[in-house]
């Protein structure tokens, strides 16, 4: 093994030549059409393109939702292709954490059995003080003993944000995490998920339309038709509307 081998950061996940298509023939649809990326670790990437780009597409299959149709996905040095259907749920489990916009919690457990939900499973102890932190951020201290329908939409959002970082796993992947909220509770929604980034080192991986969204994130790549064309760093919200309206130019 070489010296350069031997220092090379892994990074928290990555593609390599990924392609996704669905159908066959005159009808497929190249959904990925040979994405090679890293996310590093201790990173807030965004993800972002026209309807139909592949954002969606990417993030699923790097997290282990969705199978490849050729080339390889990683968590860390963990190539996903190799890995059984069992093996790659316990992956998801142990090592993923997940936001979406639809919540997914579990109706008949209260909040704070949903936030524990994943540790449950994996029959692990949470960190008291992280937790309680979690909870005193995303503003939940008087609700853990609600059941979901006794929450509002921003309060289950709020849910899922901290059942996600609660384990601390080594990268969390965010599907439009705050689409359903009005924009004060996506702001604080967002604001969470940056400080997680700064204080504790979190890899974060969102997919957004939203260019006010996207200027959370440390980096912005940009999706059309299956391949990554773009990529800003340091985004602003308005350079990021700026970039989205050459797509729809």
């Amino acid at each position: 093994m070489t010296t350069i081998e031997t220092n090379r950061v892994v990074a928290a996940a990555r593609a390599d030549g990924a392609t996704k298509t669905y159908g066959d023939g005159d009808t497929a649809v190249h959904a990925l059409a040979g994405v090679t990326v890293d996310f590093p670790t201790g990173r807030f990437t965004a993800i972002m393109g026209p309807s139909g780009s592949g954002k969606s597409t990417l993030m699923q299959c790097v997290a282990g939702l969705d199978r490849l149709t050729s080339g390889s996905v990683f968590i860390g040095d963990t190539e996903l292709g190799t890995l059984d259907k069992n093996q790659l749920t316990l992956l998801r489990r142990d090592r993923l954490g997940f936001i979406f916009q639809q919540y997914n919690l579990i109706a008949t457990l209260k909040a704070s059995e949903n936030i524990l939900l994943p540790l449950t499973l994996a029959g692990a102890e949470p960190d008291r003080a992280w937790f309680d932190e979690v909870v005193r951020t995303v503003g939940l201290g008087d609700r853990l003993d609600n059941l979901p329908s006794q929450l509002s939409g921003g309060q289950q959002q709020r849910v899922a944000v901290a059942r996600a970082l609660v384990p601390r796993p080594d990268i969390v992947f965010a599907d439009e995490p705050t689409g359903a909220l009005d924009s004060r509770t996506g702001s604080e929604i967002l604001t969470f998920m940056r400080r997680a980034v700064d204080g504790t080192g979190q890899t974060i991986v969102m997919v957004t339309h939203d260019p006010h969204a996207a200027s959370y994130a440390d980096n912005v790549l940009f999706l059309s038709d299956g391949r990554i064309t773009d990529e800003m760093a340091d985004p602003t919200a308005e350079r990021v509307l700026d970039r989205m309206k050459r797509f729809e130019a």
